[in-house]
Parts: structure tokens; sequence; C-alpha cells
């Protein structure tokens, strides 16, 4: 009867008293198999699909024509809609029940995707991605939740590390799968391929999947003023995350951080915050309980999951960069050795998962990983050099990715953990919402440090290797640098070709030697002998600004890494004021009792 009670009782503000498991004893084995597979399939959809459609980008920008500065977009309008509609989705479950939310966001996920590959240009494209991003937020929000209705606190921690490792195979899988299919089929079926996987989760979900509706949620009408306040202020605040850039390093389609359209957004933003939080306040069913950021557990388990996001993707985005300036790969290999990184993400998960369920412990686990991140990114940031090899880097990621892996599930297990069964859905939805927001600051913030170190070390040391060249050949070998030189320079991802750079300079001079031939006595020879050390020297110098660019590239990775460690730092403080709720066995019992 007590835990009828408390399943019943009105949702007030959550103690520990209110902290109980729901009653996943009512499920068979079977629906919770058919529930957890059909909620890992749609998982997969949505985190499988960042990673295809990203190889297939530049067959895609080809095809359709699109223009550099709309080309980020394609990434943007999904990222956007994705995050704002996380909470949305998430207090959905809660009122409706995470089937319902599941299916209409397969339903909405497999609409968009359809849309995308029957687009036939740029502004379609964008929109119809923006449609597959509010469909995902669904499928990230109500597979996480699924696990708190199907299993005590004790035995979470196990499977929410198996929806860690679908994050982390995803990014294997999809770069794989995606040029494959882009190279055999095209880039419409990228898009075309996540319709039968879809059918397949459907099918799961309608087959065996309860309801999973929480007892005792009061109301069921969603706060839709504070939908649109919220709308209006992540939207805006991700626009300007994602368009802003340091004054020095500009790119297509972006503005300086203090320029009028970025600070414009950013006040937006600050207004949306000001009337969400007004209407939360006084909301009787509001979309993001403000009561639950009176517990403990809930806030600072959200804040370390905003810092943790902060370098979970920045510390593998800056690095494929590294890999084909520095190290020498294409681009199609260094994207795979991010493989043994994702490795070590995917261990993690399961690893720490398993680890908790037979302690009854996370806090000592959350800890011990992000001591191994830190070190991590220590190893990174002060051991990376020019003449790093593709082994030796593979190594030290497999650091950084056993100490990112725990991250994803024991955090999301202790903000579960502290709130009411009924508050599941919110909670859960508040923890992706903080980790995706977390993750578009971090890019942003880290990218800043990334490009801004890049353009003033290439800048200085290409100006001293090209010193004492003729202006024009200066510009010529300006021009053959990625990143870092504005407009003048090739593409950051674009390697260096010393020998073709070299060619090039070869045949410039050959056409100068011959006009000098034309010129006869001293004045000729001359001219031959200032056309011969020129080309000498200019020759030399595409062998020093190969060792500039790759030492730049260094600096840049490694400035990337070293600001990361403080990241790291701040999320072991924050995760030392969590407190560690008892993990029940099962519904009133406690694991310590």
């Amino acid at each position: 009867m007590a835990d009828t009670a408390a399943h019943t009782a009105a949702p007030g503000p959550p103690g520990p008293i209110d902290v109980i498991a729901p009653a996943s004893e009512r499920f068979s084995r079977s629906q919770k198999a058919f529930t957890l597979s059909g909620a890992l399939l749609g998982l997969l959809l949505a985190a499988l699909d960042q990673t295809i459609v990203a190889t297939a980008g530049p067959s895609i920008q080809a095809d359709l024509h699109i223009a550099p500065e709309h080309y980020p977009w394609l990434t943007t309008a999904y990222l956007v809609a994705s995050t704002m509609m996380v909470p949305v989705w998430g207090k959905l479950s809660d009122l409706l029940g995470r089937r319902a939310v599941l299916v209409a966001g397969i339903a909405v996920f497999l609409t968009g995707s359809l849309l995308c590959g029957v687009s036939r240009s740029t502004l379609t494209l964008i929109l119809c991605r923006a449609v597959q991003g509010l469909g995902s937020a669904a499928l990230f929000t109500g597979s996480l939740a699924v696990v708190a209705d199907l299993f005590p606190p004790r035995d979470r921690g196990k499977y929410q590390g198996l929806f860690g490792a679908v994050f982390g195979l995803s990014s294997v899988i999809g770069p794989l799968a995606g040029g494959f299919i882009t190279d055999a089929l095209g880039w419409h079926w990228v898009f075309f391929i996540n319709l039968p996987v879809g059918a397949l989760a459907l099918a799961l979900i309608f087959l065996r999947m309860p309801a999973l509706k929480p007892e005792g949620v009061q109301g069921s009408r969603l706060d839709l003023l504070g939908a649109v306040s919220l709308a209006v202020a992540v939207v805006p605040l991700l626009l300007a995350l994602s368009l802003g850039h340091g004054a020095a390093t500009p790119r297509p389609g972006g503005f300086p951080w203090g320029s009028a359209p970025i600070l414009g957004l950013f006040a937006l933003s600050a207004v949306g915050l000001g009337l969400f939080v007004w209407r939360e306040r006084r909301a009787k069913e509001p979309l993001l309980d403000p009561s639950l950021f009176r517990i403990r557990a809930f806030t600072a388990g959200n804040a370390a999951v905003f810092i943790i996001g902060a370098v979970f993707l920045a510390s593998v985005t800056f690095l494929p960069l590294f890999m084909v300036n520095v190290v020498g790969l294409s681009a199609t290999h260094s994207g795979l050795t991010l493989t043994p990184l994702t490795l070590g993400v995917v261990a993690g998960n399961v690893l720490s998962g398993q680890l908790v369920s037979r302690l009854g412990r996370y806090k000592a686990v959350m800890l011990a990983s992000l001591v191994l991140l830190g070190v991590g990114f220590a190893v990174m940031a002060f051991t990376l050099t020019p003449e790093s090899s593709q082994a030796e880097v593979t190594v030290k990621m497999v650091l950084v990715g056993l100490g990112l892996g725990p991250s994803i599930p024991l955090y999301t297990v202790a903000v579960q953990n502290a709130v009411p069964p009924q508050r599941i859905g919110v909670a859960t939805s508040a923890t992706t919402f903080f980790r995706q927001l977390g993750m578009t600051v971090g890019v942003a913030l880290l990218g800043t440090v990334f490009a801004g170190t890049l353009g003033r070390e290439l800048t200085t040391r290409t100006e001293q290797a090209t010193q004492g060249l003729p202006q024009d050949v200066r510009q010529e070998l300006r021009a053959s640098a990625p990143g870092g030189m504005g407009g003048e320079s090739a593409p950051a991802g674009q390697r260096f070709q010393p020998d073709a750079v070299k060619a090039k300079l070869r045949q410039g001079f050959a056409e100068e030697r011959q006009a000098s031939q034309s010129l006869s006595g001293p004045a000729g020879a001359q001219a031959r002998a200032r056309v011969d050390a020129n080309e000498a020297h200019a020759l030399s110098t595409v062998d020093r600004m190969e060792r500039a660019l790759k030492e730049s590239f260094t600096h840049a990775t490694t400035a990337v890494y070293r600001f990361a460690i403080f990241v790291a730092l701040a999320a072991l403080l924050v995760t030392l004021l969590l407190p560690e709720l008892p993990l029940r066995r099962g519904p009133g019992r406690p694991v310590n009792e």
C-alpha cells in the first residue's frame, strides 16, 4: 500500500522519501525485451542519421549546388530543432506515456527522412532536416526514459550503458555506411535507409510495448506558453553559437562574436529565458518543474552533464584536422582513426553501467572516470608533437574514450534516481537537453580557441618562412596553406601538398627563366641567376612551410586539449557536490538496507 500511495500522490516538491523505483515487476520478460529493442532501434535512428549525413554531405553539396555559407545549415537546422524539442517531448512522455511519444517521434522522423530523400533544393532539404530534428528529440528522450520505467535503479546503469553504446557505435558505423550508400546508391538513400529501420522499430513497439504512462501524473495539457518561451530562449542561442566566430578567423555565412546580429540573438535568447522562468513558476503543469532544481542531485547532475558535454564533441571535432595536416592521412582515414576513441566510449559506457549495478553506487565511478578523462586530455595536450604517428595518437585517444564513456549512462541514472516516477520523463529530457546544449557551447567555445590559435600561429610562422621571397611567390605559398589565413588560404581540412606546390612553383620559375632568355650579355646572366636563386629559396621555403603548418596545427590542437583539462576539472568539482542517493534493488527496497 505504501508503494501505491507513493505512486499516486500529488507530485509536489520531491524529496528523498519520494525516490522509489517504478513497478517494473508487472512487465513480463518478453515485454521488456521487445520494448528495449524498439527503444534501442529508435535511438539508433537518431544517432546514426547524424554521422551518415555528415559523410554524404559533400555529395549533397555538389548535387544541389549548395553555397558554402548555407552548407552548415544541414547540421544546424537538425541540431536547433532537436535541442529545442527535447524538454517538450520529455513532458509529453510523462503526460501521454513513453509509447505514444516514441511512436510520434519515429513517425515525425521518418516523415522528415522521406522528405529529405526527395528534396531537390537547398531550402527544402534544410527545412526537412529540421523536421528530422523535431522527431529525433522524442527518440532521445523517450528511449532513455524507458529504462527507468522497465528496471529498478539498481539495474538501470547496465541498460543505460547499452544506449550509450549505441551512440558510440553509430559514430563508427555511420561514416562507413554513409560512404558505401552514397557511392553505391546515391545520397538520397542515406535518408531512405531510415524507413525500413523505423518500420522495424514501430513493429516492435506496437507488438509488445506497454503504454508506460507514469501513475499519479496530474493534468493532461502541455504548457504551450512555456514551450514557446523556451523556443525563444533556445533557438537564438544555438543560432548565435553556430554562426559566431572570432573576428580574426571569419568563415562563410558567419558573423564576429561582437557583431550586431550575434549580440541581438544573445539578447533575444536572454529575453526568452526570462519569460520561460517566469512562466514555469506560475504554470500548473510546468514544462520543466522549477521544484526539481531544489533537489541537489538533479541540479548538480545536470550541471555536470552540461560541463562534460562541452568537451564531449569538441574532444574529437578538431582531431581529424590534426590527423590530416600533421600525421598526413587522407580525410577518410582520419575519420576512421576516431574508431578507437569510440570503442573506448562504448567500453566505458558498458563497463561503468555493469560496475554500478554490482556496487549499487555511482559517485566513485563518476569521479574515477573524470580523473581518467583529465589524464587523457593532459596526455593529448602535452605529448602531441609534429612527429606524432597514427598509432601513437590512437593509443592516447583510447584513454579519452574510456574517460568520456561513463558520463552518458551514470549521470542519467543519478538524476532519474533523484526524482519521483511522475517526473522521470522531465528529468531525463532535462539531462539530454543540458548535454546537447553543452555540446553546442563547447564546440563554439573550443572552436574559437582552435581557430584563434591556428590563425595566429600560421600567420606568424608563414611570414617567417616566406620572408625574403618575391610578393607573388609569397602569395602562392600563403594560398596553399590550409586554414587560418582568411580568404587567401585553402580550407582547414584540405591537406598541404608540398610536391604539388613545388611543381607549380617550378613551372612558374621556368616561365620566368624562358622570358630571361631574350636578354643577352651580363643582364641576361644576372636575370637567370636571380631566377635560379629565387627558385632554390622558394623550394626550400616549401619544406619550411610544411614544418610551420604541422607546428601550427599541433599548437592549435593541444590548445584545445589544455582548455579541456580545466573543463574536466570543473566537472569533477561539480560532481563532488553530487549527493549519492541509494540505488534500489526494487520497489521500496534500498540497496544498503
